[in-house]
């Protein structure tokens, strides 16, 4: 089984990535003391693995509860990442959950969402 999995923290959210089945997820907390540390290598092997695929099914989940202006940025990149692969003939389907009364978090999910082309967004309250 091809995985990568970091456990959550107090300040960084749980990362998996089932690289096997096309199945990412993000989910909690993201204010890390040093965003690009913590990124850094497992974005770095997210890269390496996406651009290598061809007429692929991917599936990439976001559910955060909160993440600070650093995160933002990362997650910029992650989205414009995502949309190349799904221009380049992949299916990509991002899913941004969010608690159904956090109005700021539905709302940066829509501003993301809006700037995705290729890929499929997906709003998913709960």
């Amino acid at each position: 089984m091809n995985t990568l999995q970091i456990n959550t923290t107090e300040r960084s959210p749980e990362i998996f990535f089932d690289f096997d089945n096309n199945n990412f997820i993000i989910k909690g907390e993201s204010y890390p003391e040093d965003v690009k540390e913590f990124y850094g290598p497992p974005l770095t092997k997210l890269e390496d693995y996406l651009n290598d695929l061809e007429d692929a099914d991917v599936r990439f989940t976001f559910e955060f509860i909160y993440f600070n202006s650093s995160t933002a940025k990362i997650l910029m990149g992650l989205f414009e990442l995502l949309d190349e692969v799904a221009e380049r003939g992949n299916t990509v389907s991002v899913i941004w959950v969010y608690e159904e009364d956090d109005d700021n978090m539905e709302e940066l999910g829509e501003e993301f969402g809006e700037d995705l082309e290729h890929a499929t967004f997906i709003m998913q309250a709960q």
